[in-house]
């Protein structure tokens, strides 16, 4: 086979490795090994760690939020370093990139259960803690006001999305040199993908019948 040929498969397989790693559906098998139940027929539907909160308390949720950062993570930082032939893998995009981008994909986009999982917010925090860990806890520091001001977990993290590729933008315009345009682009698209899945929601919020997380609002006083 030749370099460039083998580059190919080996790039292949870290990206297909990573759909099917971030595929697993963490809330449905919780779900059935606590319940014997499908976590996708009450709440919302979602199978993700927000309904998982809302259907089956913060314990359940709780972990299934920390083995969906887990996918993400370990795809971004262990699989895309995945050298099948030996020698330098190259893409003209960053391949730890394509493997988180892959698993977040996987996430939302489940083969195990017809294409349907969550919203992709706990699996993209595992790959940006991977990728770039500042952005990403500006981010985050931005989800926790909104949902203790709003108690929205879909407002907080649309915030959290909009926010990252701004942080993004802004280290770069400050220092060209720590980041790359390609990380710019990826910081859009990601922010742009995660409002994708979040459209129901957005759809909810604007006609007031989105779910809220009341016991979280600790920053505003109920009347």
């Amino acid at each position: 086979m030749s370099t460039s040929y083998n580059n190919i498969i080996n790039i292949a397989v870290i990206i297909i490795l990573s759909y099917l790693a971030g595929s697993i559906p963490t809330s449905i098998i919780v779900c059935k090994a606590l319940t014997g139940t499908d976590i996708r027929n009450y709440g919302s539907g979602n199978a993700g760690g927000t309904n998982t909160f809302r259907v089956m308390g913060w314990k359940a949720g709780i972990l299934v939020v920390f083995i969906d950062i887990f996918k993400g993570f370990a795809v971004t930082e262990w699989i895309s370093r995945l050298n099948l032939f030996g020698g330098a893998v190259e893409s003209s995009i960053p391949v730890p990139i394509l493997a988180g981008t892959a698993a977040v994909i996987g996430h939302c986009f489940t083969i195990f259960a017809r294409f349907k999982g969550g919203k992709g917010i706990a699996t993209s925090a595992g790959m940006l803690i991977a990728l770039y860990p500042v952005p990403l806890f500006i981010s985050v520091a931005a989800f926790t006001v909104v949902l203790l001001t709003s108690g929205y977990v879909s407002l907080s993290s649309l915030t959290a999305a909009i926010v990252f590729p701004i942080t993004m933008i802004t280290l770069y315009i400050n220092n060209p040199d720590s980041l790359d345009k390609t990380a710019i682009i990826f910081s859009i698209i990601i922010a742009a993908f995660i409002s994708y899945t979040h459209r129901s929601n957005i759809k909810r919020l604007i006609s007031g019948t989105e779910n809220r997380f009341e016991k979280v609002r600790i920053f505003t006083r109920k009347s």
